[in-house]
């Protein structure tokens, strides 16, 4: 009988074992979701007048306040300090409720919960390496709040492992490393060779200081997950580190398939999160895992299409700006393709409803957001129709984004602060 719901994907396998067959055969249907995507008529969200605008940007520049006036009594002294995060999380409880119409249980959340996540994987960062710098902790950060966002969507606790915080780890040292423009596509490809034997299991004494680090990330993932009894974690990790080497393509103007690329980079990254946040999935787990991981992936290449264009990298959305042509009909396109992975998310038996909701508003606000920064490859009645859809006008968001960047050292004292609250101590297998 034909599957008459275009949600349910049709069952690849008995037994899920995520091989590069495996990976084709989703990006295949993803693919095929993502075309369906741009005929469907846009879902009716959330619109925000002039005052309401103006009401949530004084709620954001109340807190943003808040924050500067604490970091401006920042003392060394260590109580002090907690507090100062203390009045840190409460702004933001603050800002959240009255900026992004959050109730009580989803605030929360991210208060008690993802932003702890952050801390404690910054303070482990900084002692397993003092050379990281700020940005690259924060990329992590960002990776274990994908990871422990799907935690409960798999009926685990939500928390800080040994394997989400290797993992997140390895992006400052391999896909950082993979993106130098610097690097030749010989030398990126040498690397990842490297990478995969490690990958593949113990490899002899290394010597270079950034494959050590990643060796030792590698064996934190291994502590936790035993090879014989968690095959789905390490083939969720060969499946990403070999979407990573078809990307290098991508990054150097090849002519692989820009959809496809970036379909199999986003998938396998979010199924490695899913792997490394229980151990081992449903067919609909997984399946769910890697159409996030191409939501954020496809959300990425929005936000960085003017890079993309310097850098002469192909993404579908750089193509399209390259040739002269609008990014309207993608973005749209986008946000039609988000809600039916909130769909597919919805259908999951765990995970509470005010969970799954902000998930859904944070990937419309990565839209939204990207829209705004991006503001010259669209038409002004998009622009229009967009910023009706921001709790903020984009003229506002552009402002504070352009402000926080000038105040960067002082923002970097807040999360020096933040990093010497509350330590704590180091994972173990």
């Amino acid at each position: 009988m034909p599957n008459k719901d275009p949600r349910i994907f049709v069952p690849l396998n008995s037994v899920e074992s995520y091989d590069w067959p495996w990976v084709d055969a989703q990006v295949s249907q993803v693919v095929e979701m993502w075309h369906r995507s741009a005929t469907q008529s846009p879902r009716c969200v959330r619109r925000y007048n002039a005052t309401e605008q103006s009401e949530r940007e004084g709620a954001y520049d109340e807190a943003l306040q808040a924050v500067e006036e604490n970091l401006q009594r920042t003392s060394p002294n260590q109580p002090e300090r907690i507090g100062a995060q203390e009045q840190v999380a409460a702004s933001f409880a603050s800002f959240s409720a009255k900026a992004l119409d959050l109730d009580g249980e989803s605030i929360e959340l991210l208060t008690r919960e993802f932003l702890p996540v952050g801390t404690e994987l910054a303070q482990w960062a900084r002692r397993f390496d003092p050379g990281l710098r700020v940005w690259e902790i924060i990329q992590a950060a960002r990776n274990a709040w994908t990871a422990c966002g799907l935690q409960p969507l798999l009926g685990v606790p939500v928390g800080l492992t040994p394997s989400i915080l290797a993992y997140s780890l390895l992006y400052p040292y391999s896909d950082n490393y993979l993106d130098d423009e610097e690097l030749s596509a010989e030398e990126k490809l040498q690397f990842s060779q490297r990478f995969r034997c490690r990958l593949l299991g113990p490899t002899s004494p290394i010597t270079d200081e950034r494959e050590r680090a990643i060796s030792a990330l590698i064996a934190l993932i291994e502590g936790q997950y035993p090879r014989k009894d968690f095959p789905q974690v390490f083939e969720s990790l060969l499946a990403i580190h070999q979407a990573q080497e078809q990307s290098i393509a991508q990054l150097h103007g090849g002519d692989s398939e820009p959809l496809r690329l970036s379909c199999a980079k986003g998938g396998t990254s979010v199924l490695a999160d899913a792997c490394l946040a229980r151990g081992s999935l449903t067919r609909q787990e997984s399946q769910f895992a890697f159409l996030w991981g191409v939501l954020l992936q496809l959300g990425d290449d929005l936000q960085d299409v003017r890079d993309d264009m310097r850098r002469r990298s192909v993404t579908v959305f750089s193509k399209t700006a390259f040739n002269g042509r609008l990014l309207d009909g993608l973005t749209r396109q986008l946000l039609n393709f988000s809600e039916e992975v909130a769909q597919h998310m919805d259908d999951l038996p765990h995970g509470a409803a005010s969970l799954k909701e902000l998930l859904r508003m944070s990937w419309r606000s990565l839209i939204i957001r990207a829209v705004a920064e991006s503001h010259e490859f669209f038409s002004p009645g998009f622009l229009e129709e967009a910023e009706s859809c921001s709790p903020f006008r984009f003229d506002f968001l552009r402002a504070r984004s352009d402000r926080l960047a000038s105040r960067e050292g002082l923002y970097t004292a807040l999360f020096e602060a933040l990093l010497e609250s509350r330590p704590k101590c180091v994972p173990t297998n």
